[in-house]
Parts: C-alpha cells; sequence; structure tokens
C-alpha cells in the first residue's frame, strides 16, 4: 500500500505525490508515518520533512511552523511557511 501525499504552504503547493513512509517534526519529537496509521492531528515545530516517495529520490524540506493530517492512507502536510519549492533537497 501506499499513501497519498500533499505538503502545501500559505504561498504554494509544494509536493504531491504517493510515498511509502514519511517523517514530520511533530511538537512533542519527530512524527513517522506509514500505511495504515490510526488518523492523527499534530502540531509541527520547525525542523526537516522526510518524505520516501514509491519512486525516485527521497525528498527532505526544512519547515517552520503548521500541522499534519493523517487520515486512512492520505497525509496533508499545512505548512505556515517553508523553502519555496526551487529550494526543495532531494537526497539520496
Amino acid at each position: 500500500m501506499v499513501m497519498k501525499v500533499e505538503v502545501v504552504s500559505t504561498h504554494a503547493s509544494l509536493w504531491s505525490g504517493e510515498a511509502v513512509s514519511v517523517i514530520v517534526p511533530a511538537a512533542n519529537g519527530d512524527l513517522g508515518i506509514l500505511t495504515g496509521r490510526e488518523p492523527v492531528l499534530a502540531v509541527l515545530r520547525p525542523g526537516t520533512l522526510k518524505i520516501t516517495p514509491t519512486s525516485g529520490s527521497p525528498v527532505t524540506l526544512d519547515v517552520s511552523e503548521g500541522f499534519v493530517s493523517v487520515d486512512e492512507n492520505a497525509v496533508t502536510v499545512v505548512l505556515d511557511t517553508a523553502d519555496e519549492p526551487a529550494s526543495l533537497r532531494w537526497s539520496e
């Protein structure tokens, strides 16, 4: 199974696609999200968002505050501010 992931900021859609895992910097520590996760809504702190897409290189994005919503196999990350899409780091 895969998850549908959407990452948006107040300015733009930053990333959208299917992923096998997402790690977000939640207020109480990093939160790992895999398929089948129970629904959750969490506040984010400044840190690094990490996405492992179903194909291609992992994606990392430095983020500030926001929140993440997980419902079934859909993950939505809403950021107050973030680096612009041109500064997404494609990790190996």
